[in-house]
């Protein structure tokens, strides 16, 4: 299976709503977040490519631009935990990025370089 990572960081802010989080949880506090980006698929388009690199940059970009900077809380439903995240970067992927070629994506949040979440779905643009 072929397979193309692109990376894209940027920091955001959030704050927790479960019940009884813990104080510094409790309050607005930013996280220096980088989303990683896998397409994968078990052949390759036209020209030999799985998909166009500068595509995939550019829609990630594009993508975590709404969340730059920003409060999590605005843009999430429910608590903004990082699996929310990566599911919600993940359909806005789905939606923009045409590569007929790809299978699979697998979005990966790390976040404050101490924890990783990962999303893994069909790349089904149907």
């Amino acid at each position: 299976m072929y397979s193309v990572t692109v990376t894209e960081p940027f920091v955001a802010q959030h704050y927790l709503t479960v019940p009884n989080p813990p104080p510094e949880e409790a309050d607005p506090h930013s996280h220096a977040f980088e989303t990683e980006v896998t397409f994968r698929g078990e052949s390759l388009a036209e020209y030999g490519y799985l998909l166009d690199i500068d595509v995939a940059r550019a829609e990630l970009e594009t993508a975590v631009d709404r969340y730059r900077d920003e409060t999590l809380n605005d843009h999430l439903d429910g608590n903004p935990s990082c699996e929310r995240l990566a599911e919600a970067l993940f359909d806005r992927l789905v939606a923009a990025v045409d590569a007929p070629a790809v299978d699979e994506l697998t979005v990966a949040i790390h976040e404050d370089d101490t924890a990783v979440v990962t999303y893994t779905g069909r790349f089904d643009t149907d």
